[in-house]
């Protein structure tokens, strides 16, 4: 660069490399070492239908990583917050279970995720599973389930795809059942009539390789899970010579090059050894032989084997007391760990199976009554965590004492505050037989106790004077004063 150049502050562009390099020391990025030799390549598990159906059968690692997670999503089911009509929401909660449709929707989310997908079909009784699905057509009794089939029963269409907008565009718009599902009719399903499932999602690229499904949880975990059983396996080898003995004879090699009767005399001699051997017993031998035993340590190997099952449990996500069924060593209890992990499903609650879970509700609802659900319906999965008793009871205690004082005080009227008790039965244990018919009623009587206690409108901001002498009345000018000075006239 010329002083010309650096006078005025001009700038070369200089060569960088990201990265911590050393080429002498062979340490670092771009340089002749161990680690620069190591690379990433695709094993392609998902593909593998043979190997995925082995694992899942013969290894409980991948059983659990497929299976924990779904159980999970639909082990506890949902709770119904909007107000229904009465009995309405018992008919529900027996067709569902009626239909087993927690079931098949745990049956399609494993399925999704041993092979990376399948579908749920939704089985409406007179119609034809090729045409498009109108919720409006379903008419009484119709609805009868649903049913899961693996990617591996079906051929999608997938030079026909849905161009509609909305979540299912560019997805195949019919899935034909291949002869393979046995016992399933050779269905072509059009896309309206199923809940498509996918496993681990992958990239655009990536997903044209597996014919636009996801990727099986299987295939990320795979080598830990390989890892774990060759340590476990090693380790039950080294059971078998945890204790070794050895017997040293003179002239052993001779007597058996000899053969005969001298190799007979040896083999002889060894039998009543082991035979005397016992607890109580001797070992007899002749005194130029030798007899020694060597026992093998196992310190450390319980070390290693609890790092590759955290290894596993971090692949998997599923914390090591869910996985294993163990209990945390030390000082932690897993009540974290579970916590977090419970914190993921509902997740993946919201995420995968709010917006289908609605839609059955929806198909349901007409089926069984003839009406679409009501326009604010809404519901929430339940909690998974399980809480002690005595914590149930503190927290029902807490609810109530807090619902009492807002009622007293004429700030909760008080089918609201049964609506909000109901809602807390999950997790309080009490008020669930709290019924829709109840909160009515005491809402008419709510309503007309305001009606007839309503004070004449003020003059000016001057609050009225109670009209009323009687403690109905004396409560309804406390809630009428109330809402004049907070405004809400």
């Amino acid at each position: 660069m010329s002083r010309k150049n650096r006078r005025r502050g001009s700038k070369q562009a200089v060569r960088t490399v990201d990265g911590y390099s050393n080429p002498q020391a062979r340490l670092g990025t771009n340089t002749d070492n161990l680690q620069s030799g190591g690379t990433y390549i695709a094993n392609y598990t998902t593909r593998n239908r043979n190997l995925l159906e082995m694992a899942y059968r013969s290894s409980f690692l991948v059983g659990a990583a497929v299976d924990a997670i779904a159980d999970d999503m639909t082990r506890k089911g949902i709770s119904i917050v909007s107000r229904m009509k009465p009995g309405e929401r018992g008919q529900l909660d027996n067709l569902w279970d009626e239909a087993a449709i927690w079931d098949e929707l745990n049956n399609g989310l494993k399925w999704s995720r041993l092979y990376g997908g399948a579908i749920v079909v939704v089985m409406i009784d007179g119609q034809d599973m090729s045409t498009q699905l109108n919720i409006d057509t379903i008419g009484l009794d119709q609805f009868k389930g649903l049913l899961s089939i693996d990617r591996w029963s079906l051929t999608p269409s997938y030079n026909d795809l849905v161009t509609d907008y909305g979540p299912d565009f560019g997805k195949p718009k019919y899935y034909k059942v291949g002869s393979s599902a046995q016992g399933i009719p050779p269905w072509k399903i059009h896309y309206s009539r199923v809940i498509r499932m996918e496993g681990d999602t992958l990239p655009t690229r990536q997903a044209q390789i597996e014919n636009g499904w996801g990727m099986s949880v299987v295939e990320r975990i795979f080598e830990r899970i390989e890892a774990f059983d060759t340590a476990t396996a090693g380790v039950t080898q080294l059971i078998h010579k945890a204790h070794l003995r050895t017997y040293g004879i003179e002239g052993y090699r001779n007597a058996l090059a000899k053969g005969g009767e001298l190799e007979m005399a040896v083999n002889k001699h060894l039998d009543e050894i082991r035979r005397l051997q016992t607890i109580e017993g001797m070992t007899v031998m002749d005194i130029k032989d030798k007899f020694e035993t060597h026992t093998y340590t196992f310190a450390g190997i319980s070390d290693v084997l609890c790092r590759f099952a955290e290894q596993v449990s971090g692949a998997t996500g599923i914390p090591l007391v869910r996985l294993f069924g163990q209990s945390p060593g030390g000082f932690s209890t897993g009540d974290t760990d579970l916590e977090n992990y419970y914190s993921r499903i509902n997740t993946l609650q919201e995420r995968r199976m709010r917006r289908r879970v609605r839609w059955l509700l929806d198909i349901s609802h007409r089926s069984l009554f003839g009406t679409p659900l009501p326009e604010d319906f809404t519901f929430t999965f339940n909690k998974l965590w399980e809480i002690s008793d005595t914590d149930r009871s503190t927290l029902a205690n807490n609810v109530a004492t807090a619902v009492a004082t807002l009622t007293d005080r004429g700030i909760l009227p008080v089918h609201s505050a049964m609506t909000d008790i109901r809602n807390l039965s999950e997790l309080t244990g009490i008020g669930g037989s709290i019924t829709d018919e109840d909160i009515d009623n005491e809402k008419k009587q709510w309503q007309e106790n305001e009606s007839e206690t309503s004070p004449p409108p003020p003059i000016g901001n001057q609050l009225p004077q109670k009209p009323f002498a009687d403690s109905k009345s004396d409560r309804g000018n406390r809630r009428w004063n109330l809402r004049w000075l907070t405004g809400q006239r």
